[in-house]
């Protein structure tokens, strides 16, 4: 009798530790996150940014706003583990929910040269017309970090595929006593700034003991799970939350994409993206709107 009580009392322990230890493999998994872009708000300050730039052209913008949708969302996967991430978007097409129901291709964003139409001008001249395709499309924008290293690639489509490289900014935090559930687990929230002054918050989870998050966000002791931009118009909610043992995948880069650092791409179509202060750096500008 007492043997058997032993081997219940084993046996009671053994699953005990094997529960706590799945707990604590949390750092390989998939979580899915949509992407909200408040629509009107963005594209009405795009316009303001546009024109000023520009002598009045990019106020053609205002009057698409009442057509519409005060936001969209596309759907995108951030697959971690313990030493980079990738986002990318989901492989289904069409996944973009307008608001208000119904399905729709998420809009392009786009920034025309001086003269706002293609002309055919050549990639220096002045008529040249940028279109970034993205967001509902397996082709879409990739981001991937290495969370060792402290590098970053982008890899987007423009007229081309190229995949740029890049060094990640480090983000000051303050964290609070601001707590939120977000796909079931608790987090917590903390206010940010990147080094060009860019007011980021975010929301973490320790139970996800990756430093990482989406849109190349990191400096966290958790997974951010909630990303707000609120000067952009932007946020990030995890939907669903996977646990795996799967290394964050590697065939993701395209092999004809070309290769450049950050400063080469803007050198070669900084003029034509769309700029949120005239204060920074057009690196720095470009950077935000490709990693938001």
């Amino acid at each position: 009798m007492i043997r058997t009580y032993l081997t219940i009392i084993i046996f009671c322990l053994s699953g005990l530790s094997l529960q706590a230890q799945y707990v604590y493999f949390g750092n390989r998994g998939t979580i899915s996150f949509d992407k909200v872009t408040y629509t009107k708000a963005r594209m009405r300050q795009m316009s303001n940014d546009m024109s000023s730039k520009m002598m009045g052209r990019g106020i053609d913008f205002m009057e698409h706003l009442d057509k519409m949708p005060d936001s969209h969302t596309d759907r995108f996967n951030l697959y971690f583990d313990e030493n980079a991430t990738v986002l990318m978007p989901e492989e289904s097409p069409n996944t973009e929910k307008p608001n208000g129901g119904g399905k729709m291709r998420a809009p392009s964003i786009t920034a025309s040269g001086r003269g706002g139409r293609n002309q055919g001008g050549s990639r220096g001249g002045g008529n040249q017309r940028v279109m970034l395709r993205g967001g509902t499309s397996k082709n879409g924008k990739v981001l991937y970090q290495d969370l060792k290293t402290g590098k970053a690639e982008i890899q987007l489509d423009i007229d081309e595929k190229y995949l740029l490289a890049e060094t990640l900014d480090s983000i000051t935090w303050r964290f609070t006593e601001e707590f939120r559930n977000i796909a079931g687990i608790n987090c917590r929230r903390v206010n940010g700034a990147t080094k060009d002054s860019l007011y980021l918050i975010a929301y973490y989870a320790e139970e996800i003991p990756v430093s990482a998050g989406p849109a190349l966000s990191h400096g966290l002791p958790g997974m951010i799970l909630g990303l707000v931009i609120p000067e952009m118009h932007i946020q990030y909610w995890a939907t669903n939350i996977a646990y795996t043992n799967n290394l964050v995948p590697t065939d993701w880069r395209d092999k004809k994409s070309k290769q450049m650092q950050l400063e080469e791409f803007t050198a070669l179509f900084g003029r034509y993206m769309p700029r949120n202060r005239q204060n920074e750096s057009a690196k720095k500008r470009i950077l935000e709107q490709l990693v938001y």
